[in-house]
């Protein structure tokens, strides 16, 4: 936790106008200072940094902010990253968080580390470009593919040699041991090289003796060498959104295998997480409004050198829900575009499950399918740009890609095809936020199933509406955004994790109860007697008599039982015709809303958390994640605020019904007095351990490695400790 004295200090002292000269070139306009905004693409400038207020804005695009917001938004830095950024140009030292002496100690050597590994890479990069330069057989290869000079200086393209160990003559020690942590130098023996390659590609006989002794790549017992893992290839270095190189492509210039070789995973690289082109693509994002997903390194730089700066690419792996969520920091729109063939649809589906569980009303996501004979960058070369504008026009949006899915190679005139696209459709419209696409998708397969709406919706709940079946552990449910198709099969679609809790209590942390030990279990509505019935004070009412309340009877007196009563013809009409009688009024509170509702009403209590719990709050599913995420920027360009200013920012943004819907219904000020800040630690607390805990079982339910049964140990220790405190 960094103190808030701190970072009114640390304000008072910087001054904006050096912080965002060092992105944006700025000319004095008066008191004021002007320049072309870095935020979206305009020829006049329109974006204003002020001395005297120490803030920037835009008029163009409506940014604005402090000198902290100008480096999070521009750079893509978090809050705690940006801050000491700012005071280490200052000189000022950020005070010591909550954590130990040996937390704080290994978390610094880890900084360190890493630091000293970008470094590494980055003197790596500067070695392949100057390669390029001298190699015309490089140059011309990127001539073909149609780059210029330009896009390859943007991109810092580059050109590994032939050699077996052509980066000694870029680093003072070959045998430095950051060459082989950082993914640059192979190690003789280790898993992870590049494969043998044959034909014409493999190019002329290596000069020197082979690495690994013998001849012509045939060790022969003497001792182990080192190797470049890149050799003769065209070289995309890899940079994350602060635009440190931390990792690289390699692209074969000829034929053979493998066309790419990727860097491997590495303390400041993981391929899971990474997006290439989003350092270089960030303002391309921000003037087309959408972010293009890709499947290539060519084929975000040929699209860049058509005009589309804003295409992205995964590193060799499937979409993950990480990819997605960070793509959502920087744009509301993003645009999946895949080769027509099977595995482009295949990529596709997988593409389609990490991006549901972030499709909030607010976000377009859409899905791009070429002809079967192109990729993006041969599409673009062959066909010009204006034909590839026209198919991005053309996409699909989620819903009905999501239909397409269900419905391939189905026979929908037949019952039993129906009943498979819902099997199908089941899981995916459950991985979808609750709101107004999840409801107007039910109305779309309902009508494709040839069923009620009210039918297919009881239907997919009937598993955690009928009385007395056993709750649904915690165990038999995975997270969502990271479980495939098959992962959701069985599971109960549309309920709430928390649906059996009630009204919100009135000091949320010391009395609710939020389910098992994971926070996240499922409970079925409660019963008049057994665990649900003395968990809520709703199980079995009684009256003042001590008698058990039942429903009023039809007939007043005499009448059949409340369980026998008759509804008169127009309470069924009624009925009839309004298709929400049956449908949920409001969602339940559950711990997350409680979190949200309490830092919305008191939003001071933000720096009293710790960085730990700020991540654990970013990465809320959905459109708590992103209420978060509008918080902290609210909070880093405005300061602390009551309540009825956080509402007129939210109204203004149209955001207000979303904060509604994340904190489980209206916010009173008047009741931000009550609030306790150790019950928002409760909270947080639990939902810690339903973290921990869903790690734990996924670790025991695969193989137990000595290094896993570590962490495992190390997890449940944690559970243990965060439980007894």
């Amino acid at each position: 936790m960094i103190p808030p004295g701190f970072i009114q200090d640390l304000l008072a002292r910087v001054d904006i106008v050096d912080v965002v000269g060092r992105h944006v070139e700025l000319k004095k306009a008066g008191i004021n200072h002007k320049g072309l905004c870095p935020f979206h693409g305009e020829k006049s400038p329109s974006f204003i940094v002020s001395p005297t207020r120490q803030t920037y804005h835009c008029f163009g695009c409506g940014v604005h902010g402090n000198a902290i917001g100008f480096l999070m938004e521009h750079t893509g830095a978090g809050f705690v990253e940006a801050v000491e950024d700012l005071a280490q140009q200052m000189g000022m030292k950020v005070p010591e968080d909550e954590r130990s002496p040996e937390e704080r100690e290994r978390a610094q050597a880890q900084k360190v580390r890493q630091a000293t590994l970008t470094e590494v890479l980055a003197r790596a990069g500067e070695h392949y470009k100057n390669q390029l330069k001298q190699n015309p057989r490089a140059i011309d290869y990127l001539k073909r593919r149609g780059l210029t000079g330009r896009i390859a200086a943007q991109f810092g393209l580059g050109y590994a040699p032939e050699g077996w160990r052509a980066l000694a003559s870029a680093f003072p020690s070959y045998d430095d041991p950051l060459l082989v942590e950082s993914g640059l130098v192979i190690v003789s023996g280790d898993d992870g090289g590049e494969p043998k390659r044959s034909g014409p590609s493999a190019g002329p006989p290596q000069a020197g003796p082979h690495p690994l002794g013998g001849s012509n790549g045939v060790p022969a017992g003497r001792e182990v060498k080192r190797y470049d893992r890149f050799r003769d290839r065209i070289m995309f270095p890899i940079r994350n959104v602060q635009g440190e190189v931390i990792g690289f492509g390699g692209r074969i210039l000829d034929k053979g295998e493998p066309k790419y070789l990727n860097s491997p995973e590495t303390p400041v690289f993981s391929k899971g997480r990474e997006l290439y082109g989003l350092f270089e693509g960030r303002q391309g994002l921000r003037q087309r409004g959408y972010a293009l997903v890709v499947e290539g390194y060519m084929d975000v730089v040929a699209l860049a050198q058509h005009g589309f700066n804003n295409a992205v690419a995964t590193l060799g792996t499937a979409c993950t829900a990480e990819h997605v969520q960070k793509l959502f920091r920087f744009t509301e729109s993003v645009i999946f575009s895949f080769d027509g063939d099977a595995a482009g649809r295949r990529a596709a589906g997988r593409a389609l499950e990490a991006a549901l569980p972030h499709a909030t009303d607010t976000r377009s996501i859409k899905f791009l399918f070429l002809p079967p004979e192109h990729d993006p960058d041969s599409y673009v070369r062959d066909l010009g740009a204006e034909a590839f504008e026209r198919c991005v026009e053309a996409a699909l949006p989620l819903s009905r890609q999501l239909l397409a899915v269900c419905t391939e190679g189905l026979d929908m005139s037949s019952a039993e095809g129906r009943a498979r696209m819902l099997a199908n459709a089941k899981p995916l419209w459950a991985a979808l936020p609750q709101g107004l696409l999840q409801r107007q998708l039910l109305g779309e397969l309902a009508k494709l199933a040839q069923l009620p709406d009210q039918e297919l919706l009881g239907l997919w709940q009937g598993a955690t509406t009928t009385r007395g079946a056993r709750p649904v552990r915690g165990g038999e449910r995975r997270q969502q955004g990271s479980a495939s198709m098959q992962d959701f099969a069985g599971a109960s679609a549309a309920a709430d994790p928390f649906d059996d809790f009630g009204p919100p209590p009135e000091h949320p942390g010391h009395d609710a109860d939020y389910g098992g030990p994971e926070g996240f279990e499922h409970f079925e509505p409660m019963t008049d007697s057994g665990p649900a019935a003395a968990r809520s004070p709703y199980a079995s009412r009684k009256d003042s008599q001590g008698q058990k309340w039942q429903g009023k009877s039809s007939s007043s007196a005499g009448g059949k039982g409340s369980g026998d009563f008759k509804l008169d013809w127009k309470e069924r009409k009624r009925r009839e015709l309004d298709e929400t009688i049956g449908m949920p009024r409001h969602q339940p509170a559950s711990p997350m809303d409680h979190a949200l509702r309490m830092l919305l009403l008191q939003s001071s209590w933000w720096d009293q958390l710790s960085d730990q719990d700020h991540q654990l709050l970013h990465e809320l599913p959905g459109e708590h994640g992103e209420m978060v995420a509008w918080l902290e920027r609210f909070l880093v360009n405005h300061g602390a605020s009551a309540w009825s200013v956080l509402q007129a920012d939210l109204q203004e943004q149209g955001r207000y019904e979303q904060a509604l819907r994340v904190c489980g219904g209206r916010l009173d000020e008047s009741a931000a007095d009550d609030l306790v800040v150790d019950d928002l630690r409760q909270i947080l607390k639990k939902l810690w351990i339903a973290r921990l805990e869903k790690e734990s079982q996924a670790i025991a339910s695969g193989a137990i490695q000595a290094d896993t049964l570590e962490r495992l140990k190390a997890l449940r220790q944690q559970i243990i400790e965060l439980k007894s405190a």
